[in-house]
């Protein structure tokens, strides 16, 4: 795309030169066209382009080269569903090839094609592709969920004892990288190191270069070992695929895989559990049953999508978008965040959105994200885990003061610091749980008056033909179905054991346990 592509949508004041540095109008670049990384609120700028422009709008990313952003719900759809008018291969893209991309412009990690499933197109896509889809589908959910549950609980035993924790940097940002690394077949390699390297090398820092390196040399040793012997995981599915992917192109898809779904899905739960914290309707619906944790996740990933935008698609041919005329090889940006919010879609943002499948935030089309499932996974079982263990947690800041770190691409929150009554650990093998499990009363039914237990009892040694005998010594002829009353001739009973609802047992089933 060219800037003279913008020139149905200019007009005389667009022509004069931008503010400077300092002016309230600052952000604006040549033809009065908005800089996407110098806006404060991406949000409020989304909405004043949609305002001004319609659901798709010329915007400049860094060194004020040219793109569109597609706002609209349809018109994203429509573009991520036209693969004989869009991809994703950045060669075709007019600033690149008329030298306007340099080589160190900080979007070229992102824009920059590579052989991976994400850019091609045709059957390499579908070779390509089809060997990721092949390994996520040997995936057991029910293994998958139990994995998640006990991951959940050898983290929050890490700080549960504490009484409080900063929940991003001991929990969202562990989680996901533990799954991911036994998904992939690397469980040895997650630790601290690993965790810390991957958010480095997604932060763009100053040493991304060297923690990106890192997390790929884990994953190097991943490919040639599982190449000489392989398991039951998904690096050796991906090499013992039909497609016959070489070792650079296991090594770069097992990358795209970890690192894409590290992120959105790290992104996910920070969102989520900050929801359950400062929303006392959306906790109390969470609590009172009107809504479960995968339909919060949902009504989350609305909200606030892990990926702001994604880079990026190109036209293959002149066309038209939302009213806009897009010139073979303009760059358009893939928006989630302002489509989910699209008033054509949206009118009301405070209404429910349950059971509405419909947003954005994983994509459509041929490039859906693959590993949409598995995100959802880690998202239901470890938050509904983390309450169950922490009931009462609480923010432990005001609202006001959470930070945020925000590029074109995502927004993360820094820190959520919370406080709760401190727990004592528990077995990773247990069901997750926030109190004891109340005794059994042996001698008391419904209807009967409840006994009451003698003070100096508990003060004085009692003989052991006085001790309370186990439920489990005396004869139950009536244990397996339940009594309405006791049985004659037996002055104590234990309540018969009930077998779980039809709701209940399906609960179980979903959480993993």
């Amino acid at each position: 795309m060219t800037p003279e592509s913008h020139a149905p949508t200019s007009t005389d004041d667009d022509l004069r030169p931008g503010p400077p540095p300092g002016c309230p109008a600052h952000g604006l670049g040549p033809g009065g066209l908005h800089r996407l990384h110098e806006a404060e609120d991406l949000g409020a700028l989304y909405e004043q382009l949609r305002e001004q422009h319609g659901p798709v709008a010329p915007v400049l990313l860094h060194d004020d080269v040219p793109m569109w952003i597609v706002l609209g719900h349809a018109e994203n759809l429509h573009m991520v569903r036209s693969p004989s008018q869009y991809c994703r291969d950045s060669r075709i893209w007019t600033p690149l090839r008329e030298g306007l991309v340099k080589p160190d412009h900080p979007l070229m990690p992102h824009i920059a094609w590579q052989p991976i499933a994400s850019h091609a197109e045709g059957d390499e896509h579908k070779r390509l592709r089809g060997a990721v889809m092949g390994a996520i589908s040997t995936i057991d959910f029910r293994s998958l969920r139990r994995y998640i549950n006990r991951s959940t609980q050898v983290i929050v035993n890490r700080f549960c004892e504490a009484g409080e924790a900063e929940l991003v940097s001991q929990f969202t940002e562990h989680l996901p990288m533990a799954v991911m690394c036994e998904i992939l077949g690397m469980p040895d390699e997650y630790n601290d190191r690993l965790v810390e390297a991957a958010r480095d090398a997604l932060k763009g820092t100053e040493t991304a270069i060297a923690s990106h390196s890192y997390v790929m040399e884990a994953l190097s040793r991943l490919t040639a070992l599982r190449r000489a012997q392989p398991e039951e995981d998904l690096a050796s599915y991906l090499i013992t695929h039909p497609a016959r992917l070489s070792d650079d192109e296991v090594r770069e898809h097992l990358r795209l895989v970890l690192f894409a779904a590290y992120e959105a899905t790290t992104n996910l739960l920070s969102n989520v559990l900050l929801t359950v914290l400062i929303d006392p309707r959306f906790r109390a619906q969470l609590n009172g049953g009107q809504m479960t944790v995968p339909e919060a996740v949902e009504q989350s990933l609305w909200n606030e999508p892990p990926f702001s935008t994604v880079f990026a698609y190109f036209a293959k041919q002149e066309t038209e978008l939302g009213g806009q005329r897009i010139r073979r090889g303009d760059g358009l940006l893939f928006a989630p965040l302002p489509a989910n919010v699209d008033p054509r879609v949206r009118p009301d943002l405070k209404a429910s959105m349950q059971g509405n499948r419909s947003h954005l935030a994983f994509g459509g089309g041929p490039h859906e994200c693959p590993g949409q499932d598995i995100g959802r996974s880690i998202a239901d079982v470890g938050v509904d885990a983390l309450l169950m263990r922490l009931p009462d947690v609480e923010l432990d800041c005001d609202e006001e003061e959470l930070r945020w770190t925000a590029s074109i691409a995502s927004r993360h929150l820094v820190e959520l610091p919370v406080q709760f009554a401190p727990k004592p650990p528990q077995d990773v093998q247990e069901v997750p749980n926030h109190k004891p499990v109340a005794a059994q009363r042996s001698d008391w039914q419904i209807g009967t008056a409840q006994p009451q237990a003698a003070a100096p009892a508990a003060a004085q040694p009692q003989p052991a033909a006085a001790q309370p005998q186990p439920v489990a010594a005396q004869p139950q002829p009536v244990a397996v179905q339940p009594q309405p009353v006791p049985v004659p001739g037996q002055s104590a009973v234990a309540e018969p054991v009930r077998r779980k609802g039809v709701w209940q047992r399906f609960l179980s089933w979903w959480r993993g346990y």
